[in-house]
C-alpha cells in the first residue's frame, strides 16, 4: 500500500467527546550473550497462567514523553480508532472489522517465536507482555489510502521483547505472522490476500524506541477490530505494517516476503515509510484526511512526523527505489 516504484494495492461514526487519556545492534547482541537480559521465567506459560496474568477490563499504564501536541494534533475518539478500520481478515469495507470481529476468542493467545533466536518457544502472552510495566503513547496512525488518526496506544517497546528471546547475531530482520481462523474471520473466504497475513521490519527497524507492541487503546485492552490481543505498531510507516493478531514471531537473515509485497509488489514495497514527495501509482501521497474529516488539507509529513529520531535509519538509502 505504498508508493510507485520498481518491482521487488461514508464515516460511519459521529463526533462524540473522547475519553479522558488513561494514564551499535552488535552492542545489543553482545550484551544479551552475556546475560545482561534474563530469560522468560518459567519458559512457556500454561493457558491457566496467562488467563490469570493477563488483566481483564482497564489497563493501568504509565504516561511516556510519546505524545503528540493535542493544539494540531488532537486525539481521535474512541468510536472512530474502533469503528474505521483495515482488517481484511473481517472484511475489506471499513466498518466490516467492527461489525465483524465479535466472534474472535482471544483467551488463551500463544505466540511462537523461531527462526534465529536462542530462545524459541511457543510463549504465553503474559510472558512476552509485561503487563506490570505498560506505557501510554500517543502515536499518529498513516494510511495509505490518505487518511489519518492520532491514538493512545498502550503498551512495550518491541525492544524489550527481543531482548527476551534473544535473537542470534545472523538475525537482520523480524517477520510477524497473523492470526489465520477462518471459522471466526469471515474475510479469510473472500481472497483478498494470501493467507496468512506477514509483515516485516529489518531488525534496526524493530528495535527503535519508537516501536511499540501494542496490546491496548484509550486505557483498555485492545478491541478485536483494532488487532487484539496483540499488535506491533510502527509509527513513521504506513498502517499495513502494523501486524494485528499476531501468532509467531520470527527472526531471519533474509528479508521476508511481506503479504502486500506478493499481493502488488509496485504499489506497497517492504519498507512502507510515510513519503508525501512520492506518489502512490494511483494517488498522491502529499496530503492527507485527519478523520472524521472529509477533506485532504493536511500535508503529509515525512516519517508521519517522525523524521528526527528515525531519518538516520535510512541515510543513503533511495526512498523512491526502497519504498
Amino acid at each position: 500500500m505504498l508508493i510507485k516504484s520498481r518491482t521487488s494495492a461514508d464515516l460511519p461514526y459521529s463526533e462524540v467527546t473522547p475519553e479522558p487519556i488513561y494514564r551499535s545492534r552488535r552492542e545489543f547482541l553482545a550484551a544479551t550473550a552475556v546475560g545482561a537480559v534474563g530469560a522468560i521465567a518459567g519458559g512457556i506459560g500454561s493457558e491457566a497462567c496467562a488467563e490469570a496474568a493477563v488483566p481483564q477490563g482497564t489497563l493501568t499504564a504509565r504516561k511516556t514523553a510519546f505524545v503528540t501536541d493535542p493544539a494540531v494534533d488532537p486525539l481521535s475518539t474512541w468510536e472512530t480508532i474502533t469503528t474505521y478500520n483495515n482488517y481484511y481478515e473481517f472484511g475489506t469495507g471499513k466498518d466490516d472489522p467492527a461489525r465483524n470481529s465479535g466472534r474472535l476468542t482471544t483467551k488463551p493467545w500463544t505466540v511462537k517465536v523461531d527462526g534465529l533466536v536462542d530462545k524459541p518457544g511457543d510463549y504465553g502472552l503474559e510472558d512476552l507482555i509485561d503487563f506490570k510495566n505498560l506505557e501510554e503513547r500517543v502515536y499518529r496512525h498513516r494510511c495509505v489510502e490518505a487518511w489519518s488518526i492520532v491514538v493512545p496506544w498502550i503498551g512495550v517497546p518491541l525492544l524489550g521483547l527481543i531482548k527476551k528471546v534473544q535473537p542470534k547475531s545472523m538475525a537482520m530482520f523480524v517477520e510477524f505472522t497473523t492470526l489465520e481462523r477462518p471459522s471466526e474471520m469471515p474475510g479469510l473466504s473472500r481472497g483478498s490476500l494470501e493467507w496468512p497475513y506477514r509483515e516485516g521490519l529489518r531488525m534496526d527497524e524493530a528495535m527503535h524506541p519508537l516501536t511499540l507492541m501494542v496490546v491496548g487503546v484509550y486505557g483498555k485492552l485492545l478491541p478485536n477490530q483494532n488487532g487484539a490481543p496483540l499488535r506491533v505498531h510502527v509509527p513513521w510507516k504506513y498502517g499495513f505494517k502494523s501486524g494485528k493478531s499476531i501468532v509467531r514471531i520470527r527472526f531471519t537473515d533474509k528479508m521476508p516476503m511481506t503479504s502486500w509485497v506478493m499481493q502488488r509488489a509496485e504499489e506497497y514495497g517492504f519498507y512502507a515509510n510515510v513519503n508525501p514527495t512520492v506518489d502512490h501509482p494511483r494517488w498522491s501521497q502529499a496530503r492527507e484526511v485527519r478523520l472524521p474529516g472529509f477533506f485532504k488539507n493536511r500535508p503529509t509529513l515525512m516519517f508521519n512526523g517522525y523524521g528526527d529520531q528515525v531519518a538516520s535509519l535510512y541515510a543513503g538509502m533511495d526512498l523512491r527505489k526502497f519504498y
